[in-house]
Order: C-alpha cells, then structure tokens, then sequence
C-alpha cells in the first residue's frame, strides 16, 4: 500500500472545544508539525449514524442508520474493506458498534470483544468494548491510554496498514456535565495530554495519523440535529500529504474517500465525496 493510516475518533467534541483545551494538538498546529480544518458531520449528528457515514462516505439516509437504537450490518464499501481489497492489514479499537456495522451483527459478548481473522474481508484484528450498563452516573468507558496502548500493540503484533480506534470518553462526559463545565474542560485536557504521547510513536512506526471527532456537542451536552455547536469538529493530519487553506470547512463524507486515496486503495463509486489530501 502507499500508506499506513491511523484514524483516531473522539466522539462528542466540538470546535470550540478543541481550540480552547487540546494544548498539545494546537502546539503541533502551531510548530508545522500537523495540519487542521474545520469539518461538519452528517445529520443526524448521532454516534452511530455518524460512524457508519465515516467508514462508508454516504449519508445516513443512504446506509440507514437512523440512530444508537438502529445498528446492523452495513452493505455500502466501507474503508476497511477496499482496504482488504488492496491487500492491506486493518484493525480496529472502539465501541462495539463498529463492529456490528462492519464485521458481523449481532454483536456477541465472547466471539466479538477480541478476534483476530487474518482472512476476514473487512476488520482483520479487533478489540471492542460494549459500555454495557451505560448511563450518566456510570459511564462504563475504559481508561484512553488503554485503548491507546491496544492500537500501539496491535500495530507492533500484526502489522496494521489501517487501524481505527474511538474512544467514547468525551462524549460520555459531555451529557453528563454539559460543556461549560470545570469536570468538561478538565476531561479534554486529560484527553489531550494522554494522546500526545502516542502520536510520535504511531508517527515513528511509520503511519499517517488523523485526530478528529464523529460529531460535536451543544451547550446543552446535546447532538444529533443541525447547529453548529452540534455538527462541527476539528480535524488534525500528522503526515506528509499536503491539504487545503486551513479556513476550508471540510465535510464528513470526504475523510473515507480521502483515506483510501492517501492509502492507494480503489475508491467506491458510493463515495462522492472529493478527497482533501494529496
């Protein structure tokens, strides 16, 4: 392949937030080292609609997810099979949704949380988390460093040329806080200063690495419908291609196709979206 990749989501974080609080992620902006954009998701701005449009490039009303309480197996090409396709390793770390979306639905408790499928058409080497129990006393997340360290493990183990991984934390933190918050602003600096490490190691082990969200959050601790504070994010890029003027406004359904192009992996005719690193 052209390329290995690293995608890391954290869900539920708006623009403002990154700006303010991700000191580590800014300083990288600010020394050359990454490059970023804003970027709007699909509607609705759900989890879980968004994870599918991030993989497929297609809108919810194309793939059907119309929320959290509808997940099954997604049909449209997802990055994780093209990537198959061109004979690249891929991995994930993330909630189980992913999971179901692309590899097998339902989603079962012993088979799925860890498996690895050398000949499996989509997601090689997986590790998932359910958040069972889920709710806003218990948040039910595992520590980012673990989930981290996972991907790191995995990339060393088995050779990933593509290796997702999302992290709920944030997002967790947001419905139960809300975002004008000291426990808010404490939670992304947390957030940031457990990731920094990682991100020149990945970078040593010879991937690209891009560090966005799925969606945004409002004042409110609030997603899924259309406001700025609901649907726009902040998109990082650690590697050599080059990208638009950093006041581009990016949309969700071009991070798949641009993925596959930097990786050399055929693009879907489903994905319109035009690829925004080259």
């Amino acid at each position: 392949m052209d390329r290995k990749l690293l995608l890391i989501i954290l869900d539920g974080v708006p623009w403002r937030n990154w700006n303010r609080l991700f000191g580590n992620l800014e300083g990288w902006v600010d020394n050359g080292t990454a490059q970023k954009w804003k970027m709007t998701s699909v509607l609705p701005s759900t989890s879980a609609s968004c994870y599918a449009s991030i993989h497929t490039g297609v809108t919810p009303q194309e793939h059907g997810c119309t929320g959290n309480g509808n997940v099954f197996r997604i049909k449209q090409p997802d990055i994780f099979a093209q990537v198959r396709k061109a004979g690249g390793k891929t991995g994930a770390v993330a909630h189980s949704f992913w999971s179901e979306f692309f590899n097998r639905h339902p989603f079962d408790y012993v088979r799925d949380v860890e498996y690895d499928e050398p000949d499996a058409k989509t997601i090689n080497h997986g590790r998932f988390h359910t958040m069972t129990g889920y709710g806003m006393v218990n948040q039910m997340t595992p520590s980012d460093v673990d989930l981290f360290a996972t991907l790191s493990n995995l990339c060393l183990k088995h050779g990933l040329d593509y290796g997702m991984l999302h992290t709920c934390t944030l997002d967790s933190m947001g419905h139960r806080f809300q975002h004008d918050s000291h426990e808010m602003d404490h939670a992304c600096f947390v957030m940031d200063e457990m990731l920094a490490p990682f991100i020149p190691k990945w970078r040593q082990f010879g991937y690209d690495v891009i560090v966005t969200a799925d969606h945004g959050q409002d004042e409110r601790g609030h997603h899924g419908g259309r406001s700025a504070l609901q649907q726009e994010f902040a998109l990082y890029y650690f590697g050599d291609a080059k990208g638009p003027d950093s006041d581009t406004v990016l949309h969700q359904l071009q991070l798949a196709p641009t993925i596959l192009s930097l990786m050399g992996a055929e693009i879907p005719e489903t994905m319109k979206g035009k690829p925004f690193l080259s």
